[in-house]
């Protein structure tokens, strides 16, 4: 009797077993990587080297593949895509491997990715791919995956996902017809996201009066943001409005801070809002042109939230790179702080554990479960524009009113070989350096070392009350860093 190949495929979460075509032609080119695909974000990396059309249709087969092992009887996925010249070419290569593996999918379009994460929570999905570098050059791109409830898909099923695309799979018999699914646009959809944002608003919110600039980053937000500050009221002066995949993020956005300060008070604005590429992140902007980070967000919304009842136990949830400021001074408004390793998806679920309802990062990745299934920058960008004019205050005033950040320095350190790397903490005297540091600054700073999830480099981080002691210290333990790890 004649075979074809095929492979099987189980969950452990489900115990169900899925009969698969074999995808071994793509197994030769993973196994030549040194590093496992997915990231601390999905996967991410230069376009035409580590991400290939070829990759992303396999990576769409086989995300088809693990996302109808869950118990849904869905077969849709949404696709999102932010404004990156390489973006079009990898939506069409993961759709084409969506769809050949049976499933229907729904393209967006240009999009954020919290529009891509409420409108698979809500359409009945089995699950969202958004693909965006988010903050990357434009050189980059990424592809983000999401799970039914629009939440970020958990490492286990994202480990699957890559089993499977390394072939590292047993052989099976089957026969059958095979289904195919297919692809429609569905731009239109996108209403019903900016809709979610406006509800999530206090009612009767009418931001007349207020001036405000907006830096799109030439990414994802550049249609929907202006368009909701508008329909509020809001005088908006746009930087930087338009898609433009060669200009993503360059020298704008989120993290480049400089030209949205400047605009702001050439300007006259009353606040100033920052998005990254995919727009699930925001800086602010205040009247002065002095950053209002996801540190300070956090701490004013929290404020917010806990005058209204709505924070439980008085608990938020950042990383470890949130500052020591920060924390003290919500320790002494009688809250607590709670700390996650770096990364959206880690401070999501420490706040589903712990049943919190405010988290973020202090890059500007904010979580709030009351109105959102993921962090958005367009929605906080509304409710700080709300709890701004509710209070009656500049945005300014708020800030000197909330805490005052001890001196932070973050410095980087290329380190190429992975195994040196990932490996540093068995090099005693790196950790004696770091004993050495934190002796110094004693309970007035601290010192945090760790490996980039997307970069080749180790990121030395460095704060204490004193300024003088954080440069010191910064500076002498990149030093020594660079001296043990590169020689």
């Amino acid at each position: 009797m004649q075979t074809s190949k095929f492979s099987l495929l189980t969950s452990s979460r489900h115990g169900d077993t899925l009969f698969v075509p074999d995808a071994h032609p793509f197994k030769r080119h993973l196994t030549r990587l040194a590093e496992p695909l997915f990231g601390t974000d999905g996967i991410r990396g230069k376009v035409g080297t580590r991400l290939t059309a070829s990759l992303a249709l396999e990576i769409g087969y086989w995300t088809g593949q693990v996302l109808q092992m869950q118990v849904s009887p869905a077969r849709l996925v949404i696709i999102g895509q932010d404004s990156r010249n390489s973006s079009d070419m990898l939506a069409a290569a993961l759709s084409a491997g969506l769809t050949s593996a049976g499933l229907e999918v729904w393209s967006l379009g240009l999009c954020s990715t919290p529009a891509v994460a409420h409108l698979t929570s809500i359409s009945g999905a089995v699950g969202g791919v958004m693909i965006s570098a988010s903050h990357n050059p434009p050189e980059d791109n990424g592809i983000k995956f999401f799970g039914a409830d629009g939440t970020k898909l958990s490492q286990a099923l994202q480990a699957q996902i890559e089993s499977g695309l390394r072939g590292d799979v047993h052989p099976f018999e089957i026969s059958g017809t095979p289904h195919w699914g297919r692809q429609y646009n569905r731009p239109e959809l996108l209403e019903q996201y900016a809709i979610a944002l406006q509800t999530s608003l206090p009612s009767q919110l009418d931001l007349s009066g207020m001036r405000i600039v907006l830096d799109l980053a030439w990414g994802s937000a550049v249609y929907l943001a202006p368009q909701a500050f508008e329909a509020l009221g809001a005088t908006v002066i746009c930087l930087h409005d338009q898609p433009d995949g060669d200009r993503i993020n360059v020298h704008c956005g989120s993290t480049h801070l400089a030209p949205l300060q400047a605009a702001v008070q050439q300007h006259g604005a009353d606040l100033g809002f920052a998005f990254d590429g995919d727009a699930d992140r925001l800086m602010a902007i205040d009247s002065q042109g002095r950053v209002v980070d996801g540190d300070h967000i956090l701490y004013l919304w929290g404020q917010q939230l806990r005058q209204a009842g709505q924070l439980p136990q008085d608990t938020l949830v950042s990383t470890v790179m949130s500052n020591l400021g920060f924390e003290r001074a919500w320790q002494q408004l009688g809250g607590q702080l709670i700390r996650t390793a770096v990364g959206d998806q880690n401070v999501h679920a420490e706040m589903m554990r712990l049943g919190a309802m405010l988290g973020g990062e202090q890059s500007g990745h904010i979580l709030c479960p009351h109105y959102s299934v993921s962090g958005d920058g367009l929605l906080t960008a509304l409710h700080v524009a709300a709890l701004v004019k509710q209070s009656g205050q500049s945005l300014a005033q708020l800030r000197d009113h909330s805490f005052q950040s001890y001196p932070q320095l973050l410095k980087n350190v290329s380190v190429i070989d992975r195994d040196r790397r990932l490996n540093w903490k068995e090099n005693e005297s790196l950790h004696q350096a770091i004993y050495q540091a934190e002796q110094a600054l004693g309970d007035q700073g601290r010192v945090l070392v760790r490996a980039s999830g997307t970069e080749p480099i180790l990121r030395i981080m460095v704060e204490a009350a004193d300024a003088k002691l954080t440069e010191h210290w910064a500076e002498s333990l990149t030093q020594t860093f660079s001296q043990l790890l590169l020689n």
